[in-house]
């Protein structure tokens, strides 16, 4: 019991000491963004690939072979086999059974499109690394903006709470009124619904709530109980859109990669290759055994004058590079309307905030004035009821224009290329 009721004290100092730093950490362990990470060492390996085709590629062998007529094991010279056939008592090197081990290579030597797709993986690299700071951008400014719904949620949910608290309050004056006679019995019905309907409106808020805490279980494997305080520590930087990098970059790999195919049509290929084999056979002029060693180098320049398929596959590259560059202009303009209108939606959000601040001040002293007007029967039930909406509508209008904000800043945040853990606290 002693124990349980320790690590219950740990566990709540944990809570209540964690931040969104905290949060921020996590994420970076999470499943998602270790894809990402898988992302950029595949995109590496690819590259590793391309450089691994400039390496000389080695081969053992062995082999059998079984004819029809004898075969020789090795080429000869014509005079050895002159010499051959005027002394018969000696093996000549033909049999119908040949046995041969050996060892071969290959290589190239100069190949022009393997150098263009190496330059083609670098660029591939260098664009899943941008997409991965891109994605964890995202997510931290999606956990920034949850924990502004759930800090949106939880201040709706106080002044929910206070409504009730002052709805409860004006309810047990009523019902001395009306035991009195001085109030209608039906007059209660309208207090048991406005506080019905603030219970229906909490329910709705924890249902809400659940649906974030979630988010953000799933993105930190952190499950939470209420909302972390935030501090906004800086504002958005303007600049180049940094979300467009990714696909900037990729485009630029494309491009490459149709520099790659074209070389392969008009550029030729210079190769090396070799082998080296001992060979065993009986010689079928006298059944001696013949063993030989045969080896052999060469290079090979090669140009391709008709490839059908070559030409296909230039025409295939290029149709991806343009979608490539279509998508980036597509979303360049995307990307500049709508950097323009949150910016603008910022600044009036930010304003929203001060006047219902404003709004809200005002709308509490009128409650105070008509609760003391509805006590002094000076005025109805359904205008007082009025009052207690209007001030929990203007606070809901508030809290949610602050949670707007946030999220606003962080779309920005995001397609800027900000760092996000330093804006937020």
């Amino acid at each position: 019991m002693k124990i349980s009721f320790i690590v219950l004290i740990l566990l709540t100092i944990n809570l209540y000491a964690m931040s969104m730093q905290d949060l921020f950490v996590a994420l970076k362990a999470n499943p998602s963004t270790k894809l990402d990470e898988l992302s950029v060492q595949e995109a590496d390996v690819s590259g590793e690939k391309v450089n691994a085709k400039l390496y000389p590629k080695l081969t053992l062998f062995g082999r059998y072979d079984n004819y029809s007529s004898p075969t020789g094991s090795v080429p000869v010279p014509p005079n050895s086999l002159i010499e051959m056939v005027q002394n018969p008592v000696d093996g000549q090197p033909f049999g119908y059974n040949i046995y041969r081990v050996g060892g071969s290579f290959s290589m190239p030597i100069f190949v022009k499109s393997i150098y263009t797709y190496a330059e083609q993986a670098k660029k591939m690299k260098a664009s899943s690394k941008e997409k991965k700071k891109i994605n964890l951008l995202q997510n931290e400014a999606i956990l920034v903006g949850t924990n502004a719904s759930l800090l949106y949620f939880h201040a709706l949910s106080d002044s929910l709470k206070r409504k009730e608290k002052s709805l409860l309050q004006t309810q047990r004056f009523l019902k001395i009124k009306v035991k009195s006679g001085r109030s209608a019995e039906a007059e209660l019905y309208k207090f048991n619904d406005a506080l019905t309907q603030v219970e229906i409106s909490l329910n709705n808020i924890a249902l809400e709530e659940q649906k974030a805490y979630s988010q953000i279980e799933v993105l930190t494997d952190i499950k939470l109980s209420k909302a972390l305080d935030m501090i906004k520590k800086s504002e958005y930087i303007e600049g180049e859109y940094v979300s467009l990098r990714p696909l900037r970059t990729k485009a630029q790999a494309l491009d490459y990669g149709v520099k790659a195919e074209e070389e392969k049509v008009w550029w030729p290929s210079l190769n090396a290759d070799g082998s080296y084999s001992r060979s065993f056979t009986k010689a079928y002029n006298n059944d001696v055994h013949m063993y030989e060693n045969y080896g052999q180098v060469g290079l090979s320049l090669s140009f391709a004058l008709l490839n059908k398929e070559n030409n296909v596959a230039v025409q295939e590259a290029k149709v991806a590079s343009m979608k490539a560059k279509t998508q980036l202009k597509k979303e360049s303009l995307k990307m500049k309307s709508q950097s323009h209108a949150l910016s603008r939606s910022l600044e009036l959000l930010d304003k929203s905030v001060r006047l219902y601040q404003k709004s809200v001040k005002d709308k509490k002293i009128l409650l105070d004035i008509a609760k003391v007007s509805f006590n002094n029967g000076r005025l109805s039930t359904e205008e007082y009821l009025r009052y207690e909406d209007d001030y929990v509508a203007e606070e809901a209008k508030l809290y949610q224009s602050q949670a707007l904000s946030w999220q606003t800043l962080m779309q920005l945040a995001v397609i800027y290329g900000n760092n996000i853990e330093e804006m937020v606290q």
